[in-house]
């Protein structure tokens, strides 16, 4: 038996750090090769560690809902038979030598190490474990700072800043000691009636959904365009090409892969909608990925993406999007099916929607919503004159960050869309 450790993996591209949900094999207990050892959340996406080699778990060095970076040791395991490890999963031990803390010349304080930062007005460091629990639940430096600490010369630890958060957060709107502004504006702390009823705890996902919908709102300032586009031309195609093209090449043909073939050529019109903010820089993507809201069947949402959809045909677009759509109903997501996504749309019309006025998914600058297609009568104009008839009608808005999307982009943009929407080829061939 050798004993190896067992570190976080990386699950997928840009994920920097996982969160233990529990631990299904307990000290002491034996696994053989392809148990799962525990369950990691990354983002949205559950995944499962398994071992590469029978053994017995040794001692595990965090527990369930602590958030681990990538690479960093979990547990102490002990196998029959080493194998190579995939990625950073399953290490030899190796003894390391201490470390000499480096101090400062004024004095015992320890100088933050690389990754760390300072906060203003405090002799508080921050590590990168504390910090990435910080932006997960929205606590700013300062908010930080106020935390009592009980670690080695004053440093904040996780439990500390778990234990805060499970207090619900009382420094969190507390003010500085400085001379408040009189124009600033103040949240009021109102006893609200809550009422009284049956009481359902938020999962997870759901509370990871509602930060980042507060978080979105609090960040950038949202305006919605709206437009209406006449579909009747695509809904016809499409009714006449669906059993065609699924005899084809396999693949359902709906109205999703349309909408992201239109949403991909209006992106390359318009750049600068494909965008993030950092700071005072806007950052205008090379890719064009395109996320699309998807309903899991716990009825959270989930935005999986299609990655480079400017350079996929429409085949590969249903492909895509059916592969996405089936994966998100059964809950078999993976980290990178999510990742990436630099424009998002929802089509809030399967849900019976006429529109909807979504909320952006940062750190992008605008998001779309479509409409459910519905039979209007509809004045048109002929060669014989205005003439009213059956149309396939559909209304789309346009939520995006007026902090760098002014009108004159954010509505020729949506403009574009329903142009290639109603613009669309009827003598196209599949």
């Amino acid at each position: 038996m050798s004993k190896v450790e067992l570190k976080m993996p990386k699950m997928g591209e840009s994920i920097t750090e996982g969160t233990i949900i529990n631990w299904l094999v307990n000290e002491g207990d034996s696994f053989e090769e392809g148990d799962v050892i525990l369950e990691v959340a990354t983002d949205k996406v559950d995944n499962e560690v398994p071992a590469n080699a029978p053994g017995t778990l040794v001692k595990t060095l965090f527990q369930a809902k602590d958030v681990v970076a990538v690479g960093e040791v979990i547990a102490i395991l002990e196998v029959s038979e080493l194998t190579k490890p995939s990625g950073n999963e399953i290490q030899e031990e190796k003894t390391e030598q201490p470390v000499e803390k480096k101090k400062s010349k004024k004095g015992n304080k320890l100088q933050p190490a690389p990754g760390t930062f300072n906060v203003s007005n405090s002799n508080t460091f921050f590590s990168p474990l504390i910090i990435s629990i910080a932006k997960e639940h929205h606590i700013s430096f300062e908010e930080l700072a106020r935390i009592p600490a009980t670690g080695n010369e004053g440093r904040l630890r996780k439990s500390d800043v778990f234990q805060y958060i499970e207090e619900g957060r009382p420094y969190k709107f507390a003010q500085p000691a400085a001379v408040p502004d009189p124009t600033a504006y103040r949240i009021p702390q109102l006893n609200l009636d809550k009422g009284k009823g049956k009481i359902v705890e938020m999962d997870r996902m759901r509370q990871m959904i509602a930060d980042h919908m507060v978080y979105s709102k609090h960040t950038s300032p949202h305006v919605t365009a709206y437009v209406e586009a006449d579909l009747t031309e695509m809904v016809n195609w499409r009714n006449a090409n669906k059993v065609p093209f699924q005899e084809k090449y396999g693949e359902k043909l709906t109205f999703t892969p349309l909408f992201v073939e239109a949403v991909a050529k209006a992106v390359k019109d318009f750049p600068n909608i494909n965008a993030s903010v950092d700071g005072s820089n806007i950052i205008v993507k090379e890719d064009i990925n395109i996320g699309m809201a998807t309903a899991l069947p716990s009825g959270n949402l989930i935005v999986p993406v299609v990655k480079n959809a400017d350079q996929k045909d429409l085949k590969a677009l249903a492909n895509e999007v059916n592969v996405l759509s089936s994966k998100a109903r059964e809950n078999k997501l993976s980290g990178d099916d999510i990742q990436g996504s630099t424009f998002t749309i929802s089509n809030v019309g399967t849900f019976g929607s006429l529109m909807g006025t979504p909320i952006i998914n940062q750190p992008e600058v605008a998001i779309l919503a479509l409409g459910i297609i519905k039979k209007r009568a509809e004045v048109i104009t002929t060669e014989a004159g205005d003439e009213i008839a059956i149309r396939s009608m559909m209304y789309l808005s346009l939520s995006f960050d007026h902090r760098v999307v002014d009108g004159y982009l954010g509505g020729s943009f949506l403009r574009r869309v329903a142009d290639y929407l109603e613009q669309f080829d009827v003598n196209r061939k599949i």
